[in-house]
């Protein structure tokens, strides 16, 4: 089955299939290959990769201070502590100032949590990883709200409890009230009143 589903495939290509026995089927190494035809060079060039994203937190910082606007960004008082840096960002104790207006928040959450470099970090880590170079009101309630959404997070959160074990019987004291002890009994079904633990008393 596995030789039919390569054939399978192979087939879709034109392509000459030559066979070479075990004595001659060696590991070829780069001196020992035969080169056909011309040779063929390959030369890497400089890419540059551009974010607009400064420009797009510039535009949304000038929208975001109009008077209009300052009450649902919660930055009125905050608005006196803000500084400007030399590429005209404003900044908020030294880091940028991400308004709500724009939608770069979200972004910024998305590339923090879900992008190659990252691989899914929970609250606390995302948390430290944006603050140091930005700064939103209530920014660790949304990260902690944004890792709490993630479904690939859920499906694989670990359990990071102890199992549980089967009830263990309790000694019996030799005399009345020599010993109280009180063991909790929990995931029972929930009942009418939506309680599902029972808690047992014993002397």
């Amino acid at each position: 089955m596995r030789q039919r589903r390569w054939l399978e495939i192979l087939k879709e290509y034109d392509c000459e299939l030559h066979y070479h026995p075990g004595k001659t089927n060696v590991v070829a190494d780069a001196l020992s290959r035969k080169s056909y035809g011309s040779e063929v060079k390959i030369t890497l060039s400089r890419i540059d990769v551009i974010s607009s994203l400064m420009d797009d937190i510039k535009a949304s910082q000038v929208e975001a201070l109009r008077e209009e606007n300052l009450k649902a960004e919660i930055m009125v008082k905050q608005r006196e502590q803000l500084t400007e840096d030399n590429c005209g960002l404003k900044l908020f104790q030294g880091r940028i100032w991400v308004p709500k207006i724009g939608g770069n928040r979200e972004l910024l959450l998305a590339e923090t949590h879900k992008s190659k470099y990252s691989i899914h970090p929970g609250s606390t880590k995302m948390y430290r990883n944006l603050k140091l170079y930005y700064w939103w009101s209530v920014m660790k309630l949304d990260v902690a709200n944004y890792v709490e959404r993630c479904v690939t997070c859920l499906q694989v959160k670990a359990e990071h409890r102890r199992p549980y074990e089967s009830l263990q019987p309790l000694a019996i004291p030799e005399w009345k009230w020599d010993h109280i002890t009180m063991d909790f009994v929990t995931k029972l079904p929930k009942t009418l009143r939506g309680h599902n633990t029972i808690w047992v008393v014993v002397d």
